[in-house]
């Protein structure tokens, strides 16, 4: 898949499919978009490219909004891969871009810089200067700019729009299960292994720390994981808890690792843990036998789950 930071593309990517959107998540509902997707591409015989935008909109114009992503870049561009994309256009999001005009937009971004052969977006898509333009203003302009405009209905499950916002809920409810399924697949945090206060390993649970940097912070708590290690494809079953530490005071949210017959130095070394199982809530203890031993029913919990 051919990556381009920003419009400027190679002809050969003209005339091509061009989904819209942030896709974070790649959930089942994008999955339904770029199944329909590959369909226009087999009748066209053309190209499918994605333009999405680094950061998130809502995350730029609201600076308090930093736990909130479900997937970092690269992990997206992975998802993208799978889903046959043949190139994405990541578009840096800033103040400059946000003031661009809706129908300029159209114009000179989908018509001159991209010739967009068939436009895929979805039905509450808005998009220019204070969000000006929406699937009408792009309705008005399909046949001027010579596009089709694809607007697909939204993928429900029991009466449920899955969607990016959906799958945030579900996992801040702890409702891992669900949000899962509606990503069809583990749900995943990238991140780098720091050094932390060694409390783990102090109490004879050695852990590795990683900041979860802007993904959303799933309902604190102990998890059963699998992880997989930056130079080995083979992953490690583990628990996780992802929390505030209440035992020992601590303020920060972490994620603290601990992986089942394992003894390497993983230190600065990124690692990916997917979530398998909700165990418990975090909770404070009274000592750390108390703390402990909790550890050690958790352990036997989390062992059967990744069976």
């Amino acid at each position: 898949m051919k990556i381009f930071n920003g419009f400027n593309i190679t002809q050969n990517y003209h005339n091509s499919i061009i989904l819209i959107g942030n896709f974070d998540g790649v959930h089942l509902g994008h999955q339904k978009l770029f199944k329909r997707a590959r369909k226009y591409k087999n009748k066209f015989k053309c190209k499918i490219g994605v333009i999405t935008f680094n950061p998130i909109p809502k995350m730029f114009f609201n600076k308090k909004l930093k736990h909130f992503k479900l997937m970092s870049l690269s992990q997206k561009i992975d998802q993208f891969k799978k889903q046959k994309v043949d190139f994405l256009i990541n578009q840096k999001f800033s103040k400059k871009f946000s003031k661009i005009k809706a129908e300029l937009f159209i114009k000179k971004y989908l018509k001159k810089k991209i010739q967009t052969k068939v436009l895929f977006v979805s039905n509450n898509f808005r998009f220019g200067n204070k969000r000006e333009g929406d699937t009408k203003l792009l309705k008005f302009f399909e046949k001027k700019c010579n596009y089709k405009l694809i607007i697909p209905q939204p993928l429900k499950k029991n009466n449920k729009i899955i969607s990016s916002t959906e799958i945030r809920k579900l996992l801040s409810n702890g409702n891992l299960d669900k949000a899962n399924l509606y990503l069809s697949r583990k749900w995943e945090i990238e991140g780098k292994v720091e050094k932390g206060r060694k409390i783990g390993g102090k109490i004879g649970f050695a852990t590795c720390n990683i900041d979860i940097g802007n993904y959303i912070i799933a309902k604190p708590g102990v998890y059963s994981v699998k992880v997989k290690l930056d130079t080995n494809q083979k992953k490690i079953n583990g628990i996780a808890n992802l929390g505030f530490r209440p035992t020992f005071n601590q303020n920060k949210i972490l994620l603290e690792v601990n992986l089942f017959n394992f003894n390497r130095n993983i230190y600065n070394k990124k690692i990916a843990v997917k979530f398998i199982k909700f165990i418990r809530r975090e909770k404070k203890f009274k000592s750390i036998k108390q703390l402990t031993n909790q550890i050690k029913k958790d352990i036997r919990i989390a062992k059967r789950s990744l069976k």
